[in-house]
């Protein structure tokens, strides 16, 4: 290698900060987020009623200044904010426009300071549009809600620093009616039923994006998948549901965390959970300890089962280790999609040399207008950052052989387990572990838009 450094130490001089290399289409939604802050716990309850969508809340942040505050920005949807205490106190002055809720503290606060901010507010919520992503964060369904907020639809329901690198503990406590069941991220600490509702209370220690916090209210049946291994798999499922469908589909989920415990490392959360809603989606989606499928995703004969793989692939790809900035996110759509490659060679179905010789072909049909490291804002969920990230991941394995390939990404996830990440520190592991460099191999296939041809396999 030269002198200099390989070509991602060069464009990230330091990878260890929250800062990722100079993009080449700017930031991508500097919009959102105050890096002027760190989050360090959300505190949120929320008394829901489902039937009008309306929640009345109280939402306290604890958090500590990074630079010199001289007003704490958070992210909030078009609530009514009925109050608004820094430490405790009236701030002298706080508004409430544009989905920014600024907050101006008696005097600046100098850098290391903690502080807590507690909201009370009400109304009901709304998602956030976009025009890349459509709606994004709290949707409401014919019977309850739920909350698919990636990459900025988390202020569509509660006040936070909506930026994926900065994560905290949470902990949610919901109140719905009784009939509902509301699940949320983290471990059910406690059930309290009143009158005519109840309250679930969960705890999510290890730190989370808040673009992952999530809640699921619906006339779900809460059913167990796998209560004899070392990691609890919980569900919730319409009835109509049970009973057959449900149990075939989901069947070799526990089989799935067994394999990529094997691969990646330690699952690193306290628990999995899945909901099913009685709404279809269009894609499933995954939040911090569980993930989220819509009934057309449940047909009794494991057609989605790939999609299981990809999800549950995400808590180790995407919820505990976080991409820095939205420009990596091939760390965790390429690595989701490879693990689905991973799950089909294992249980029987093509190996993942087959599958990615098809992406391949794919690929060389479609046009190569894009940077993976880099995609821009607009290409964001490109299906071509999944599929040449996965094609990146698979030449990679080619280069090393399995038991190398198995040994980086096990220490990729347990060097940066709950942290945040970039692009350059996944390079800069991975050459350290090669017999040779790297530079041109990730260079061809991250950074430049012509599609490499994959590696020769040993023989």
């Amino acid at each position: 290698m030269n002198r200099a450094g390989p070509f991602w130490s060069r464009r990230d001089p330091d990878p260890g900060t929250e800062e990722a290399e100079a993009p080449l289409h700017g930031d991508y939604l500097p919009q959102y987020g105050d890096r002027r802050f760190h989050a360090l716990a959300y505190d949120l309850a929320l008394n829901c009623v489902p039937h009008t969508g309306r929640i009345t809340a109280r939402a306290v942040l604890s958090g500590v200044a990074r630079e010199p505050l001289a007003e704490i920005v958070l992210d909030l949807g078009r609530f009514r904010v009925s109050k608004v205490l820094l430490d405790g106190a009236s701030p002298p002055r706080y508004t409430h426009r544009g989905d920014k809720l600024r907050i101006r503290p008696p005097r600046p606060l100098p850098v290391g300071t903690p502080f807590t901010v507690e909201v009370r507010y009400a109304g009901v919520p709304r998602p956030i549009r976009s025009r890349q992503w459509g709606e994004l964060g709290w949707e409401q369904l014919a019977e309850g809600s739920l909350v698919a907020s990636q990459p900025h639809g988390a202020h569509s329901w509660y006040p936070c620093n909506d930026r994926p690198a900065d994560k905290a503990r949470y902990r949610i406590a919901i109140t719905a009616p009784t009939p509902y069941a509301v699940v949320a991220n983290g471990r059910l600490r406690s059930r309290s039923v009143g009158a005519s509702t109840t309250t679930w209370v969960y705890d999510q220690p290890a730190p989370m994006a808040a673009y992952l916090a999530t809640v699921q209210i619906g006339p779900y049946a809460l059913v167990s998948l796998d209560d004899s291994g070392p990691v609890p798999q919980r569900a919730a499922v319409p009835p109509s549901l049970l009973g057959g469908r449900f149990e075939h589909d989901f069947a070799r989920q526990p089989q799935m965390m067994e394999l990529f415990q094997d691969f990646f490392g330690p699952y690193p959360f306290d628990e999995y959970a899945v909901v099913v809603t009685p709404d279809e989606l269009e894609v499933p989606v995954e939040a911090q300890g569980l993930s989220i499928f819509g009934a057309n995703h449940v047909d009794g004969r494991r057609g989605s089962e790939r999609l299981i793989a990809h999800e549950l692939a995400h808590q180790w790809f995407g919820n505990s280790l976080t991409v820095a900035d939205w420009r990596h996110i091939w760390l965790h759509e390429g690595f989701a999609k490879y693990a689905e490659w991973l799950w089909s060679e294992w249980s029987g179905g093509p190996g993942a040399a087959v599958l990615a010789d098809r992406a391949h072909g794919r690929l060389a049909l479609m046009p190569r207008d894009i940077v993976i490291a880099d995609p821009g804002p607009e290409r964001l969920f490109d299906e071509r950052v999944y599929e040449r990230g996965a094609l990146t991941l698979h030449a990679l394995r080619t280069l090393l052989g399995l038991e190398a390939f198995g040994a980086l990404l096990r220490e990729w996830t347990a060097t940066h387990r709950h942290g945040s990440v970039t692009t350059a520190q996944f390079l800069a592991l991975a050459d350290r572990g090669s017999p040779s460099p790297l530079e041109g191999f990730f260079r061809a296939w991250l950074y430049e838009r012509q599609l490499p041809e994959l590696p020769d396999r040993p023989p």
